[in-house]
């Protein structure tokens, strides 16, 4: 049990994985949050330092970087992806309207759900969108561009400032109400 600065109460230790533009930082952080959004949301500095961390590069061939310590800027943060999830607090929950969306983080994408004020409609509840990072769960998230294949996990937390949009978001079948010809062998040329 670690005990955080002069806290009374216990630190956990939670891993964390943070994507940047150009790296994937994975290591452990000592904290009294529960939550990602918190940890990042209620951090004292514009920095987080991280513990047994892997600097990994994109599309690089090199081995990742390891370091014992690693200071990482939040303002560089696209978005950080919790290994753990975590029930909140019952007390504390605001009830809320899970609605799903794209957000464009570039160079990724992300789709999943955001938690909105049930009281408002969506358009205001957009307006009203606020914090430096925003809560995304049952998330898939991906770049064609780095060739970072889809990957989806149960949340993930993204850095409202450097997301370029948030929209509702709506699968469709580009085929849907196509009619298909059947697909049957051309009749063979009469012999005449």
């Amino acid at each position: 049990m670690t005990m955080l600065f002069d806290s009374p109460i216990p630190a956990r230790v939670m891993p964390l994985t943070l994507y940047t533009e150009q790296f994937i930082v994975r290591g452990t952080i000592q904290t009294l949050q529960h939550r990602v959004t918190d940890i990042l949301n209620e951090a004292h500095d514009r920095y987080l330092v991280l513990e047994d961390v892997t600097l990994e590069e994109y599309a690089s061939a090199e081995m990742p970087t390891r370091a014992e310590f690693a200071q990482v800027n939040l303002a560089s943060v696209l978005f950080a992806v919790s290994l753990t999830s975590v029930e909140s607090v019952r007390e504390l929950r605001t009830p809320k309207l899970a609605e799903r969306a794209l957000i464009s983080v570039p160079p990724f994408r992300v789709v999943g759900q955001v938690h909105l004020p049930m009281e408002r409609n969506l358009r205001d509840s957009l307006v009203g969108l606020s914090g430096a990072f925003i809560p995304v769960t049952d998330a898939t998230f991906w770049s064609d561009r780095l060739r970072e294949a889809r990957q989806t996990v149960a949340y993930i937390a993204v850095n409202h400032d450097l997301a370029q949009f948030f929209a509702p978001f709506r699968e469709v079948d580009p085929w849907a109400g196509v009619v298909r010809p059947a697909e049957t062998d051309p009749e063979p040329p009469s012999a005449g």
